[in-house]
């Protein structure tokens, strides 16, 4: 008896040892750094990664009113809805264990951060499935949603895992936006884009801004609350996240909820609006996924949700629940895990997340054709 209690004993010690490995940075306190060296990382090539994020900075306007307009130029109809913010110059930060090993830049300076929001959205997705609000990501959303945004022959058949894996082919019109005006064909003219044979859902990934904002209001309704409401009390206030970022939606996309108006948020920052975040926050919210949904002792996202989030879907191996997936793909980046995974948003703003080696590596303002490059540079350094 006293051996098996000794073996367990053992077990438990080595599991907590695990645990404490790990470092959870207190809120408004200095993130504690470590030198590279005591990780055995080569500085000098961890640094000639950094020079490298600093000097391939994003070559789009830092007035992203314009870059905006310009990176969507080809959309029909396609304007500022929601608010906007010059942004920074290149900033970044590496975490080994939770540690800080490199960071560059105003890491506390709020900027939009655009599609990475999509990765927050999904997380919300996740702990209304963790609170058993939504049963199940293979229903369908029309038995939740019943106001009409998911009538008619084809949406009806649409579940919560298709928008999250945006296979959903959703056919309409939200806050003004088109679903089929949204990032377009190259080929064909309005009426091809308009009258086109929808796809089965689940057979064709899009990435559609208007479908994300369709979740973010399905999400709004069965959470009966402002998402980021949701965010803040179910997440960010739990990680110890500052009190600078924003979640917004376009001006006009108000609903009522249980006699309240409240804001539908937006997915991204497509046309304005999605998540605006400091550099250390996006690394807050890596370093709970890099620990599998757990901060310190809470666990605040199930392994589970995480774990079906990273399951690549059928259309798109390098596409999960609003993740990015480092599998053999069009995406992948030759010659590193595909464990890895990452948000991606316009611009450059990525959160990188590495469970093989336990980095979180956020970057900000980097040309986005040289993300593989940069975690190739960083990689480097663990050799």
């Amino acid at each position: 008896m006293k051996s098996v209690l000794f073996a367990t004993l053992l077990v438990l010690g080595s599991i907590t040892a695990v645990a404490q490995t790990f470092y959870f940075p207190q809120r408004n306190a200095d993130w504690e750094q470590r030198p590279p060296g005591d990780f055995k990382i080569d500085a000098e090539a961890l640094e000639n990664a950094v020079r490298f994020a600093e000097t391939n900075e994003y070559s789009g306007s830092r007035d992203l009113r314009i870059a905006i307009v310009k990176g969507f130029e080809r959309e029909p109809f396609h304007e500022i809805l929601g608010p906007t913010k010059k942004r920074g110059g290149p900033a970044g930060i590496i975490l080994k264990n939770g540690y800080v090993i490199a960071q560059w830049g105003d890491t506390k300076r709020v900027d939009m951060t655009f599609s990475v929001t999509k990765s927050f959205l999904s997380t919300v997705a996740g702990l209304a499935v963790d609170q058993n609000l939504i049963a199940d990501t293979g229903d369908r959303v029309v038995n939740y949603i019943w106001d009409g945004t998911f009538g008619g022959e084809h949406n009806s058949k649409i579940t919560w895992e298709h928008l999250l894996q945006q296979n959903s082919d959703w056919s309409g019109e939200l806050w003004g936006g088109k679903d089929w005006a949204d990032r377009p064909p190259r080929e064909g003219g309005i009426d091809d884009w308009k009258f086109r044979k929808l796809n089965q859902p689940g057979t064709v990934m899009e990435y559609n801004d208007v479908r994300v904002n369709v979740l973010a209001y399905a999400l709004t309704h069965v959470w009966r609350k402002p998402l980021p409401v949701v965010l803040k009390e179910n997440l960010m206030e739990k990680i110890g996240a500052s009190t600078t970022w924003r979640w917004h939606g376009y001006e006009h996309a108000w609903t009522e909820i249980d006699g309240l108006r409240m804001k539908s948020v937006t997915g991204g920052g497509h046309s304005g609006a999605g998540i605006f975040i400091n550099t250390e926050d996006m690394a807050r919210f890596g370093l709970l996924f890099l620990n599998k949904g757990r901060w310190k002792s809470e666990q605040i996202v199930s392994s589970s949700w995480i774990q079906a989030a990273l399951e690549p879907s059928k259309p798109n191996v390098n596409y999960g629940y609003m993740w990015w997936l480092n599998k053999k793909g069009d995406r992948h980046w030759d010659g590193l895990s595909e464990d890895i995974y990452y948000a991606a948003g316009f611009g450059g703003n990525f959160i990188v997340i590495d469970g093989e080696n336990d980095l979180v590596i956020v970057t900000r303002w980097l040309e986005p054709d040289q993300i593989g490059e940069f975690v190739e540079k960083v990689h480097a350094a663990l050799k």
